[in-house]
């Protein structure tokens, strides 16, 4: 069946989070420690949705934050960790998003976001950088009940926009979203901007591309 929707991940994929190195640092953690923090929200989140748990990704945040910052000594880490959460509200964009959301919309795909974050997150980015008018949707694990990459998250979005999984392509930096996309039937496009090796212990991603542009003249 053909392609009909464009299903993106939001934070790292759509986001450029390398701006949270400096909140980190100017609170006196060291430049690691905001990939770290992203990382070990991700880790906690997706532990709780095996167990078919449901937290925000704020109140996860805010705590990882609070618990890496108090580790580096930074005094009142509680009220700090907000700063780190305020971050995400400021973020950019990558440089490819702008043309390759344009790339997608001229090739007739309807765009959707579908993250682990706040919906109002999503909105705020989008909006921010003139791109909310080109997504049908935005769309939040927190209304689905369960983090990606559990299938109910997924099939949230598919009902959501009325397609089947063999109508979408879910667009991802992370390959273990892709892996829960493909377990469910969708194809899969890993925004790969590192050049890194994909996991061989994943499912192997329907496509590969190195900038967001390069992707829609291989769904046409």
């Amino acid at each position: 069946m053909t392609i009909t929707t464009a299903v993106f991940d939001v934070n790292e994929t759509l986001s450029d989070l390398s701006p949270l190195t400096k909140r980190f640092t100017d609170l006196g953690a060291p430049e690691w420690a905001a990939s770290y923090w992203f990382t070990s929200t991700l880790r906690e989140g997706i532990a709780l949705a095996a167990g078919g748990e449901l937290r925000t990704f704020s109140e996860i945040g805010a705590q990882t934050a609070a618990r890496l910052l108090r580790r580096h000594g930074v005094r009142w880490a509680d009220a700090r960790a907000r700063e780190v959460l305020e971050g995400f509200l400021e973020l950019p964009v990558h440089p490819d998003v702008h043309d390759g959301v344009a790339a997608l919309r001229a090739a007739g795909l309807r765009l959707v976001t579908l993250s682990n974050g706040a919906s109002g997150v999503a909105e705020k980015l989008l909006g921010d950088h003139g791109l909310r008018a080109q997504f049908d949707h935005v769309l939040s694990v927190e209304d689905a009940g369960i983090w990606k990459p559990a299938p109910a998250a997924y099939e949230y979005a598919l009902r959501t926009c009325g397609i089947t999984a063999s109508e979408a392509v879910m667009i991802a930096v992370h390959p273990w979203d892709l892996h829960g996309a493909a377990r469910i039937g969708m194809s899969t496009a890993w925004l790969d901007r590192d050049g890194e090796s994909y996991p061989a212990y994943l499912d192997a991603p329907t496509f590969t591309v190195r900038a967001l542009p390069g992707l829609a003249p291989l769904l046409v």
